[in-house]
């Protein structure tokens, strides 16, 4: 059936497409999903067990090692990565990539089957293992929250009405609150009297836990009884009273009770300086979280005249902001594509074809948005950009049946003739072209990786909306031709007989005769521009242009927060003098709440310090950042001063990162100074070398008497129990507060001047106090590991780096890793690079598993379409040259040859194989007429130059507003340089291709004619 005359003769079923593909897109736009970057499922969860007392070693071969050999059974398991330290065992379990997210509910059942399993071997004293399959939730709203001159308790109070309010929001997951001040209940023992009247801190301890504690009453005569009220003020808790030797004291007589802030907090938070916590909001996934965020302002509006005077909520990360300001720029972007079609189209077509092109790539446009309504597809930073990718490709189709359509309704055709004599000779070709097309991005949104979920969008886009535009093509285009082309007389001079077409028959011509020299200069081109690929930059990810950028501070591992909070306000300080700052949130203790999908936590660790910075430009990022590290190496010289920039796309932190595997943490430690020494030997582009480990920690070793303890009726856990006692406090139940739960601790005054050999241990055997000196020796320090990091249940230590702004990731790695490989290691060590490198080797890994299926399907495709081989060998032979245009576009702008410009590679490859396809099957119809050879390579390239130039520039064209995005313009420039020259490729190569492979055929073809 003749599709392009059918949609002419029933224009109602044509316009019936056409108002579904606008008005459908409209309504689609509206309800789409947005969403700042690919939503991509973060498939780690952690398994965290409180050791109390144990080292860092014990908790690692005690509690770690038993719950990672059972967690390894699982088949779905990626790796195990642990921290441990002094106290607490943190398990992350990666699974493998390809493992879709709906199937990770199942997966983290099995894993707390496992978990489970592995409880009964874990060491008394261990406390049951917690699941967190959380662990990737992202709070894209986020404020933090100042309310100066409130009291602690006001200030849960606000946070909890807060948080209570906006879970209500509709469209809302979770709101989670950090930085609230610690509080905690301490019973302060006068030890004199204690010890004069025989009470030990023990007993306190129990007669305070059961004064408040939950019992069951039972019934009476079926109706509940309640248990008796508790203690629920200090007051209350100050006049319990303790039996000591059959009397009654009240606790106020014998010890302080204090309700107060916790002496060494876990977190500190201050925004512009000033005390405060955090409020995270995370939306359902499946909602617009435009909207949620809308409604989220909107309740926090109303909800202003019901919090006190003076609370301040300061926007640390506003995601809906972001994302409707990247719809409205995909937008004005959209719009400037398609005036700019529309212009250089009606300059070379005229302003009939420049609307029937122009209409129908709006109309693809509306139906792909429609289409992405349709499959759920949110609108994010991906998916708008694979339209902009895709225009081209877009375009390409409805002009080739436009401009066969034109030409023959000039030569006195009926436009049905014409249509259909015009969509007839190149919808298979086209359709061929655009399949192939599609399959040049099978391959990364097939991938499995996390860098495939993230870029699955864009595949999924570019499908839909080219297909959608060869249906367009062959459907609405001859329908428009129908309505604006006007019949000639067929009488008037031939439609390529203008100088622009001459000056290029004559080139051609003239390329054809000097063939081999056009060859050998294209193979010689082609070999200099791929030996020039290497001083080309590479780049995994480009950097954020989001206006935020992170400083990172850390002190000696050990150091105490009060010590990293007091540094930390000297960079505040400084930051606040510098115009640049718009505002700044920093973090003591512990990094932020995830808050964009691609920004990496942080662990916990009291010695170290976050600050998020937000500018008012982005181009002021760099020259601040580096006057902060030269502020930071000038006045905090005992720190460690960093700072960082945001990347687009999944990441893993450091951009260098040297793993180091073995089974003796001393000579790992060893192994990691050997190869920091030979690092920065290396290259002198490395900044802030490190490792994981950190600094060993100075431990005390209390020396317990054996012999002498025994006789005294005291036990290692008595001594632990009193140092306790003399130093953090002995836990002794809850106070309940409201919904709040507060530590009571009962503790020796810190302001006592008496040390720790002066404590007394009570002896339930002797029935009296024991000096600690009697069963002790004395104290011996020891310096131990307090971060001990395993991978795959061997202990890893992590070198990592970061490196100077002037050069990429890439470029420092390949100076570094022969003489890193170097290092000899002894037998049961190995070595392995991560960062940057190890996540593009495995984004490529994926890659290129996937890309031989996608490259068969298209080699298939082209031999099928001419059902033959030579054809299909032309169009191969132009897509290695198209690196050319490639590599001096980047070379020529400074650009670094990132992920995104491989996709600007492959969208390249596709255009030029489209283009190649429909010039080849163009000169294979002229040939068919039974002109010789070269007339039928000149005329075909002839028709075919309009529509190759007009697709050429048209996309350039349409790439310039990339150029100004930080994440698309290495791809822009790509597109733009490569599809420059794959224009002449297509336009002169190619005939001249296929002239030498054709040539012997039509010798032979003259040689049969001429006896006849």
């Amino acid at each position: 059936m003749q599709i392009a005359r059918f949609s002419i003769n029933n224009p109602i079923a044509t316009w019936i497409v056409i108002l579904t593909c606008l008005f459908g897109g409209i309504v689609g736009f509206f309800s789409l999903g947005r969403l700042e970057d690919p939503a991509f499922t973060i498939k780690t969860a952690t398994v965290v067990t409180l050791y109390p007392g144990a080292t860092a070693d014990e908790v690692a071969r005690e509690v770690t090692e038993n719950i990672e050999s059972e967690v390894q059974k699982m088949s779905e398991v990626d790796k195990i990565t642990s921290v441990n330290t002094p106290g607490l065992s943190v398990v992350k379990v990666d699974i493998k990539k390809h493992f879709p997210s709906s199937a990770l509910p199942a997966v983290w059942t099995k894993l707390r089957a496992r978990v489970d399993d592995a409880t009964p071997f874990l060491p008394d004293g261990a406390n049951p293992p917690y699941v967190n399959d959380r662990y990737g939730d992202v709070f894209g709203i986020y404020f933090a929250v100042t309310a100066p001159d409130f009291t602690d308790r006001e200030r849960h109070e606000l946070a909890t009405f807060i948080r209570r309010e906006l879970l209500a929001v509709k469209g809302v997951a979770d709101v989670a609150l950090s930085g609230l001040p610690e509080e905690a209940i301490y019973v302060q023992p006068d030890l004199d009297l204690t010890a004069n009247l025989g009470v030990p801190p023990a007993v306190i301890g129990q007669n305070i836990a059961t004064a408040n504690a939950l019992a069951d009453a039972g019934r009476a005569n079926g109706i509940r009884i309640n248990r008796p009220d508790g203690s629920n003020t200090v007051e209350e808790i100050q006049n319990l009273t303790i039996g000591v030797n059959g009397e009654l004291v009240r606790l106020a007589d014998v010890a302080s009770v204090e309700r107060s802030r916790v002496a060494d907090p876990t977190l500190i938070i201050r925004q512009d300086g000033v005390e405060a916590f955090t409020v995270g909001v995370a939306g359902i996934q499946t909602e617009n979280i435009v909207e949620v965020g809308y409604r989220v302002d909107q309740r926090l509006a109303e909800l202003r005249s019901s919090i006190p005077a003076g609370v301040e909520l300061s926007p640390i990360y506003q995601q809906h902001l972001i994302v409707d300001e990247a719809s409205n720029a995909f937008l004005i972007n959209l719009a400037m594509s398609v005036v700019i079609v529309i212009v250089v189209l009606a300059l070379a077509m005229g302003w009939r074809a420049a609307i029937v092109v122009g209409t129908t790539l709006l109309l693809t446009v509306t139906g792909t948005i429609l289409m992405m309504s349709i499959f759920s597809i949110e609108m994010e930073r991906i998916s708008l950009g694979a339209l902009i990718i895709a225009m081209g490709m877009l375009v390409d189709n409805a002009i080739v049946i436009a401009e066969g359509m034109q030409t023959d309704m000039a030569r006195g055709k009926s436009s049905r003739d014409a249509a259909a004599n015009s969509a007839d000779k190149t919808q298979i070709p086209l359709l061929g072209a655009t399949v192939i097309g599609i399959m040049a991005f099978a391959g990364i949104g097939l991938s499995p990786d996390d860098t495939g979920e993230f870029l699955f969008s864009l595949f999924a886009v570019i499908g839909l909306s080219l297909m959608l535009s060869w249906i367009l093509a062959i459907t609405v285009t001859p329908l428009l031709g129908h309505y604006c082309f006007k019949i000639g007389s067929g009488g008037e001079s031939d439609a390529y007989d203008a100088p622009m077409f001459r000056i290029f028959a004559s080139v051609l011509g003239a390329a054809i005769r000097v063939r081999w020299l056009v060859i050998v200069s294209l193979v010689a081109l082609t070999a200099v521009c791929f030996a020039a690929f290497g001083s080309v930059k590479q780049q995994f990810f480009p950097y954020s242009n989001t206006p935020l950028f992170f400083i990172h501070y850390k002190l000696a591992q050990g150091t105490k927060i009060q010590k990293t909070s007091e540094d930390m306000k000297r960079i505040e300080a400084w930051l606040a003098e510098q115009d640049e700052v718009v505002n700044m949130t920093t973090f003591v203790g512990d990094g932020a709440s995830r808050f964009m999908l691609t920004y990496p936590t942080e662990d916990p660790n009291i010695s170290y310090g976050q600050i998020i910075v937000r500018v008012d430009n982005v181009e002021n990022i760099a020259p601040l950042s580096a006057r902060a590290e030269a502020f930071g190496r000038e006045n905090l010289p005992e720190g460690e001063f960093r700072t960082k920039r945001l990347l687009f796309g999944p990441g893993s932190g450091s951009p260098i990162q040297l793993r180091i595997s073995g089974p003796d943490p001393t000579e790992l430690r060893r192994l990691s100074k050997e190869a920091m020494a030979v690092l920065t030997q290396t290259s002198d582009k490395l900044t802030t070398l490190r490792t994981d480990w950190r600094e060993r920690e100075a431990a005390i070793i209390p020396l317990f008497s054996e012999d002498r303890a025994r006789t005294a009726g005291i036990t290692r856990s008595d001594m632990a129990e009193v140092l306790l006692f003399a130093t953090e406090g002995i836990t002794s139940g809850v106070f309940r507060d409201g919904d709040r739960l507060l530590p009571i601790y009962v503790r020796v005054d810190p302001d006592d001047p008496s040390v720790l050999l002066d404590q007394l241990i009570y002896s339930d055997t002797a029935d009296q106090f024991v000096p600690l000196a009697q069963v002790s020796d004395g104290f011996d320090f020891e310096m131990q590991d307090t971060l001990y990091h395993r991978r795959n249940r061997l202990p890893t230590i992590t070198v990592s780096g970061d490196v100077s702004p002037d050069v990429t990731p890439a470029e420092v790695q390949s100076t570094i890793m022969d003489a890193v490989e170097a290092i000899p290691l002894p037998l049961g060590y190995s070595m392995e690079w991560g960062g940057e490198y190890e996540d593009s080797a495995n984004a490529n890994e994926n890659l290129a598993r996937q890309l031989p299926l996608s490259l068969l399907v298209m080699v298939l495709i082209s031999i099928f379409l001419f059902n033959a081989l030579r054809q299909p060998l032309i169009i191969w032979l132009l897509v290695p040259m198209s690196v050319n245009g490639v590599v001096i576009g980047l070379l020529v702008t400074g650009m670094p040859f990132s992920f995104t410009a491989l996709l600007g590679l492959l969208s390249l490859s596709g255009m030029l194989i489209k283009n190649g396809i429909v010039l080849v099957e163009e000169i294979d119809h002229v040939r068919e007429t039974g002109k010789p050879l070269q007339e039928a390579i000149v005329e075909a390239s002839v028709s075919r130059m309009r529509p190759v130039m007009l697709a050429a520039a048209t996309t350039i064209l349409g790439m310039l507003p990339l150029l100004t995005d930080e994440f698309f313009q290495s791809m822009a420039v790509t597109i733009m340089g490569g599809l420059a020259f794959a224009s002449i490729l297509t336009l002169i190569a190619a005939p001249v291709f296929y002239y030498v492979l054709f040539s012997r055929d039509a010798k032979r073809e003259e040689a049969v004619a001429e006896p006849a």
